[in-house]
């Protein structure tokens, strides 16, 4: 039972912590004002051609109503354009602007500074292991989303 107690408390205070180290990464001078969410959103969008709305949504888990109103802080933040779909006037596409390009790249290498520090202290082993737990920890919560 001692150990069912030990990982709930870690992965509690692990979500929280990864929450809060981020939230304090992503504060830099440059994007004072931006959310841990908004950075998602930004991430969501990515780099590359202009996506709809509803797809962008979709990879969030978010529906479009609620994507609405970030993108909608984003825009006005300068991070975000948005446009009209030549073929069906009715779709919305997003796309980063300049200034979103590079607020994705700060939150691209705060992630991969995060999952190298984490590696370079496993062995081959426990990489293979913490993979494992991970990828069946995501299957859990993606069943719990259904």
């Amino acid at each position: 039972m001692e150990i069912k107690r030990t990982l709930n408390d870690v992965l509690v205070k692990l979500f929280r912590n990864i929450n809060n180290i981020e939230e304090r990464a992503i504060q830099t001078e440059e994007y004072k004002g931006v959310t841990t969410n908004d950075m998602h959103v930004i991430e969501a969008i990515g780099l590359g051609s202009p996506k709809n709305m509803t797809a962008v949504a979709k990879s969030l888990g978010v529906t479009t109503g609620t994507l609405t109103i970030a993108v909608n802080s984003l825009v006005k933040k300068g991070f975000v354009n948005r446009e009209r779909s030549e073929e069906d006037r009715r779709v919305v596409l997003v796309s980063l602007s300049s200034k979103g390009q590079r607020a994705y790249e700060h939150h691209k290498r705060f992630h991969e500074e995060m999952i190298d520090a984490v590696l370079s202290r496993l062995t081959e082993e426990e990489k293979i292991a913490l993979e494992k737990a991970l990828l069946n920890l995501n299957d859990f919560f993606i069943g719990k989303d259904k």
